[in-house]
């Protein structure tokens, strides 16, 4: 399904924010704008692209970068957070989880591993790092860390609408927050969905993941704003869901049986998500379930994950 790049007003005082075809690097993000007051549900990847964003959002609710008074992040990845420094004056809200994975991975080191793979260094990860965030500028990220964190649930007002902010990682990462405007029967779901494209979990468990598609499904929304990917409805959300139980018990399978995850990556079939952007993007699925299984608690080694992924990307071309 096609869509437009830019703002789309959702409702009164609602916008998002999309940016086609919604692959690597290509998120969403929204306003809440209510009584002179405006929360920004994430930035985007530079901060050239946030920039054009925020003029937009300033054109359209009245209200400037500087008067936005609250910036949540949804999780910690750059593609939503590397324009925190355009909202100087806004308080940044995320979960405690996110907050320490920010600290730990600094847009200098996204702009040194793209740095190196254009120079032909780190070798097929490396090519596959350049190729695919060719088009964003890490180098001049002025970085601006979450002010304010928390764990569990947390509530705010815009205006007079409530806002629930509700954590659902670890899943695709450490500390994934939803952002609920019940009123406005809205949700901005962060990466918790990827719409017409491949989800992708650096963290798990993959039973966390599953558990907040179901609680998308159970509130009383109708707008349903995802991380990457067009507007989308709960049949979205169940294909998400049904994507991730799928490669789930797939991997399991094979984990029973004693093979190794780089062989079962390339064992399962894929189906009717084949099609799917970024399909390759199941390295990384089955490496975090394999760890799972296994009760391995450390983080996964990035550079062998994005070789894994840079391979099958480019014998599929």
């Amino acid at each position: 399904m096609g869509y437009a790049r830019g703002l789309v007003e959702t409702g009164p005082g609602l916008f998002a924010w999309l940016q086609p075809d919604g692959g690597w690097g290509w998120s969403n993000a929204g306003l809440i704008a209510n009584g002179g007051e405006a929360c920004l549900v994430d930035t985007l990847f530079d901060e050239a692209l946030t920039a054009e964003m925020l003029a937009a959002m300033a054109d359209a609710s009245g209200i400037a970068a500087d008067g936005i008074g609250r910036l949540v992040n949804t999780h910690a990845n750059g593609d939503h957070t590397h324009g925190n420094g355009l909202v100087a004056h806004a308080e940044i809200i995320a979960s405690e989880a996110s907050a320490r994975e920010m600290e730990a991975f600094s847009p200098a080191v996204l702009a040194q591993m793209k740095a190196a793979g254009a120079a032909g260094n780190l070798g097929v990860a490396g090519r596959y790092f350049a190729e695919i965030f060719a088009p964003f500028d890490f180098a001049g990220v002025r970085e601006r860390l979450p002010t304010f964190t928390f764990s569990g649930r947390h509530s705010l007002s815009v205006g007079t609408h409530a806002v629930e902010l509700i954590e659902v990682g670890p899943a695709h990462t450490a500390g994934d927050v939803l952002v609920h405007v019940p009123e406005a029967r809205t949700i901005f779901t962060g990466d918790i969905l990827f719409i017409e494209g491949t989800p992708i979990m650096w963290n798990g468990p993959v039973g966390n993941w599953l558990a907040a598609c179901d609680l998308i499904c159970a509130l009383d929304v109708e707008t349903i704003v995802p991380g990457h990917g067009p507007l989308t409805d709960k049949a979205g959300v169940r294909e998400v869901r049904d994507y991730l139980a799928y490669i789930a018990g797939e991997a399991r399978a094979r984990f029973d049986a004693g093979m190794d995850a780089e062989t079962a990556t390339r064992d399962i079939s894929l189906g009717r998500y084949a099609t799917w952007r970024d399909a390759e993007r199941i390295a990384v699925n089955v490496d975090a379930l394999y760890r799972e299984f296994a009760g391995d608690t450390g983080p996964p080694d990035a550079l062998k994950l994005f070789e894994r992924m840079g391979t099958i990307y480019f014998d599929r071309r």
